[in-house]
């Protein structure tokens, strides 16, 4: 992915629209990146409340302040999940995450579809992705969330956890190598059907 502008880009002219006072623009923006952020969101937070709070709270700022977002400084998703990336930290800092129920990472990590290993299987190796992402520190999950949920370079990645891409990759191969730790007997399963890493 890269952040360079391409011609049949719908999102520029949608700001254009939006700064003007278009709500159908502020409308087609939302639904744009709504599922993205969602994902960004709940990937780094693991509770799906703290997750629709983070995106709602991300797009009535970014609204509010549209007329901020200055796009020689990088893509309009850039700054959409810098500003999600800050409220998801603001709400991890103000409360400890609960226990979570957790059901469908995998399907929303992959995208959903139905896997060719039972329930039982898909099941465990959930609540072993999610046990394993809990043990992680916050800058390791928030690095291979960014990595694996949306599929941001690393340089995307740099500029929305305001650090260098050296720094990046060094949290992701961090991140790999205590996953891969945490979840050494399940590691083909979980690498190929979750992450899709190889």
């Amino acid at each position: 992915m890269s952040d360079r502008p391409h011609a049949d880009d719908p999102i520029p002219a949608l700001i254009d629209r939006a700064l003007a006072g278009d709500e159908a623009a502020f409308e087609a923006i939302y639904r744009h990146f709504v599922g993205a952020l969602y994902r960004l969101s709940y990937g780094v937070l693991l509770h799906e409340q703290d997750a629709e709070e983070v995106v709602q709270d991300t797009f009535m700022y970014a609204f509010r302040n549209l007329h901020g977002y200055d796009p020689a400084r990088g893509s309009f998703r850039t700054w959409l999940y810098t500003i999600a990336m800050s409220r998801c930290r603001n709400k991890r800092r103000r409360r400890w995450l609960p226990t979570l129920a957790f059901g469908e990472l995998a399907e929303r990590v992959a995208g959903g579809g139905p896997r060719p290993e039972s329930a039982a299987e898909r099941t465990g190796v959930r609540d072993a992705v999610v046990a394993a992402l809990r043990q992680l520190s916050p800058k390791l999950r928030e690095a291979i969330v960014l990595r694996y949920f949306d599929g941001l370079t690393y340089r995307e990645m740099a500029d929305v956890l305001d650090c260098p891409q050296k720094t990046v990759e060094s949290r992701v191969r961090l991140a790999h190598e205590a996953l891969y730790h945490l979840l050494e007997e399940q590691r083909d399963v979980l690498f190929e059907g979750v992450w899709g890493y190889e």
